[in-house]
């Protein structure tokens, strides 16, 4: 895919963006789950996936939520059904690399360090990694068309309730 290179997005794009990329992680920090699917296409995906697989072109992973109306139902889960211990994040952003993909749309790369904090009050570091986005923009709004979360360790949590 032909990309217009980096140095070619404007200031005001790139502040868009990262304004983007923070509202999702405040909204996961600050328990807003259910404001999490609207930041997506109706049919984008979301997949958590270990590096070593992604890199290996290997599309399973640890979670796969294919469409905003799965990951309504992941919500509705997580507020209804399952069980688990309460915790919390807190999201570490860098600074991301954005290119314009020929077809219009912004592909997205940004690291992330992910803290979570028990009902015990113990911090730790969960997960580490990279978002790999494709974002667009409808009617205005930029939401993202798909999200690879590529964690850095093949050793994850079970208790990954929560989207990362």
């Amino acid at each position: 895919m032909d990309q217009i290179g980096p140095a070619a997005i404007g200031a005001a794009l790139r502040e868009r963006v990262e304004d983007f990329l923070a509202e999702i992680a405040f909204a996961l920090d600050d328990d807003r789950l259910e404001d999490w699917p609207g930041f997506f296409t109706e049919d984008a995906a979301y997949r958590i996936v270990p590096r070593d697989g992604y890199e290996a072109g290997r599309p399973i992973g640890i979670l796969l939520c294919e469409g905003r109306g799965m990951m309504q139902d992941r919500v509705l889960a997580l507020r209804t059904a399952n069980i688990f211990e309460p915790h919390s994040y807190c999201h570490l952003l860098g600074r991301p690399r954005i290119a314009r993909a020929a077809d219009g749309a912004l592909t997205v790369r940004s690291s992330f360090v992910l803290y979570r904090t028990m009902q015990g009050g113990g911090t730790e570091v969960f997960a580490a990694g990279k978002y790999v986005d494709r974002i667009v923009e409808r009617d205005g709004a930029l939401l993202l068309a798909g999200r690879d979360v590529v964690v850095e360790s093949r050793r994850v949590d079970i208790l990954v309730v929560l989207p990362i």
